[in-house]
């Protein structure tokens, strides 16, 4: 059964791809829809409306701090681009595009060649990531900083082998509705399924792995993405899958329905929570060590700082007077 797993891929005459699941494609990481409703309140103030869906990186903002939640989705600050951020972005491009050649074309120094024009499409579709190098006139941060990236990509060959997978899906956008109405989303990096059907969700971390005891945090995110495709086609993924660039780590779970229950009523208790907050405007922040990398520490009360206005203000359209909703 694993092994067949292993060489899972989309393969003429196989087994077709989940109803359902295969949506457009590709999908930029940074483009996953999660969008922020709005409805008309009292005249020049539109109260903040709960979001309409639900991702695994804003179920994880709101569990690690409620008033981050409400910063990235109600207020939209803006952030500034993160070294770690950009270089993982970069290594899941560079990886995504390794699989258009055939498979014996799929080795390390090709995907290491990928990084630099990868890397020159990213600085197009988001120039704000040159900022990151601003300060960097002669090119050796970047320089070393793209090395970087290419030593992760070459460590992915020492946990998988590219040429023998041809995966059904990569940088998979997924959506599918609850009984309850709520709307869950996000993208899923790689979906393999094997010649007897079986589905394996894979993603690509640029970190380290967790620690044992934090295992259960980390996998998370690929309950959350089962989740969703057993609702869309009833089928359990057999596997779940972590890949670890950045310590050389892979980590595997096998999901029953029973997970996926117990992450469904999860996202249900933290789906209240949400909307309860929105109507009540009580964005609690929970101070953790991770404050300490966060960008709107000059809006947050634990440092002094004080949040945008609440409900939020609508602003008219420039040369029309009119307010915008």
């Amino acid at each position: 059964m694993d092994s067949s797993i292993e060489e899972a891929g989309a393969v003429p005459g196989g087994p077709a791809q989940p109803d359902g699941v295969a949506l457009p494609h590709p999908v930029s990481r940074e483009a996953a829809p999660d969008s922020s409703a709005a409805g008309r309140g009292r005249e020049g103030v539109r109260p903040a409306a709960a979001p309409s869906s639900l991702s695994p990186s804003r179920a994880g903002d709101f569990m690690q701090c409620p008033l981050l939640y409400r910063f990235r989705v109600i207020d939209r600050l803006p952030e500034k681009p993160s070294a770690a951020a950009t270089r993982g972005t970069l290594v899941h491009a560079v990886l995504e595009r390794l699989f258009d050649a055939p498979a014996g074309e799929r080795t390390a120094p090709a995907a290491r060649a990928l990084v630099p024009g990868q890397w020159d499409r990213l600085l197009e579709s988001r120039p704000e990531v040159g900022e990151l190098f601003a300060d960097d006139p002669e090119g050796e941060r970047l320089a070393g900083w793209l090395r970087e990236a290419e030593q992760l990509v070459e460590r992915w060959f020492t946990l998988e082998d590219p040429a023998r997978l041809e995966p059904a899906e990569r940088e998979l956008f997924v959506e599918a509705e609850l009984d309850s109405g709520l709307r869950l989303r996000g993208i899923i990096d790689r979906v393999d399924v094997a010649p007897t059907g079986e589905v394996r969700i894979v993603d690509y971390k640029t970190g380290k792995a967790p620690r044992p005891e934090y295992a259960e945090g980390a996998l998370f995110q690929m309950k959350f993405y089962a989740l969703v495709v057993w609702r869309l086609k009833r089928v359990v993924p057999r596997r779940l899958q972590l890949v670890y660039l950045g310590s050389g780590d892979v980590l595997t779970y096998d999901p029953v329905v029973a997970d996926l229950e117990r992450v469904e009523r999860k996202l249900h208790a933290l789906w209240e929570a949400i909307v309860r907050a929105t109507r009540t405007g009580e964005w609690r922040p929970r101070p953790t060590k991770l404050c300490g990398w966060c960008d709107h520490q000059a809006h947050c009360p634990e440092f002094g700082g004080t949040p945008p206005p609440y409900p939020l203000p609508v602003l008219p359209v420039e040369g029309s007077g009119a307010a915008v909703g």
